[in-house]
């Protein structure tokens, strides 16, 4: 048991080590800040909501009416929180490429936390009570979001107003922020865990990805 606990120590620290060397790059930035964004507004689409907007002062026209779920109040209340979401991502670094940033708890840190709860001491050099505050890595995603966010700003209204026939994930990131070389991650989809049911059902085909893969912000 005490040998299976050191191995186990010496591989988080290995990933740790490799996880401070690792952070995410541009694509990756582009790719989660669109995938929390497109989840954000899918969740108001359907909002039957009508606004008023204009003053009638003492000129007697009546206010203008617009639809919420096409008004600039629906996409400035989803982008106004949208970077603080990357803060629910965890590393997971058994998976491969941007794969390694999801929601939820990794398969290494679930099995260190189910040691604790069997009373195993674990020295991770802090707290138990910290071991789920973001990572460095996923901070400086955070960072990285809001910087490319408010460059981007206006090209995210273009694709609110006029483009939502595209994916914002292929308007914004493989249309304007990333050169060519710069897009693998954009082909990368989650297909679940080996040995899963889920993952056996969803690993079929790759052709899913060449005609433009959605991503649900809940399964990554």
């Amino acid at each position: 048991m005490k040998l299976y606990i050191l191995v186990l120590f010496s591989v988080f620290c290995s990933v740790a080590a490799e996880e401070d060397e690792r952070l995410p790059n541009k694509c990756e930035v582009c790719k989660f800040l669109t995938v929390e964004l497109q989840d954000a507004l899918e969740k108001t689409g359907r909002s039957k909501e009508v606004l008023e907007v204009g003053e009638v002062l003492d000129t007697g026209k009546r206010r203008r009416k617009i639809k919420y779920n096409t008004s600039e109040t629906r996409l400035t209340e989803a982008v106004d929180d949208i970077c603080e979401r990357i803060l629910q991502y965890s590393v997971h670094a058994e998976r491969p490429g941007s794969l390694r940033y999801a929601k939820g708890t990794s398969q290494t840190m679930a099995t260190l936390k189910n040691l604790v709860h069997k009373g195993v001491k674990v020295d991770l050099g802090l707290p138990f009570e910290l071991w789920d505050e973001p990572s460095v890595e996923v901070s400086d995603m955070k960072k990285q979001c809001e910087t490319m966010l408010e460059r981007y700003e206006d090209v995210v209204e273009d694709w609110y107003f006029h483009h939502q026939d595209q994916r914002l994930e292929n308007f914004l990131c493989q249309n304007h922020v990333l050169k060519t070389s710069e897009q693998e991650c954009i082909k990368e989809a989650w297909k679940g865990d080996m040995g899963t049911k889920g993952g056996d059902k969803e690993a079929g085909s790759d052709s899913t990805q060449e005609q433009g893969t959605t991503h649900d912000a809940g399964e990554l």
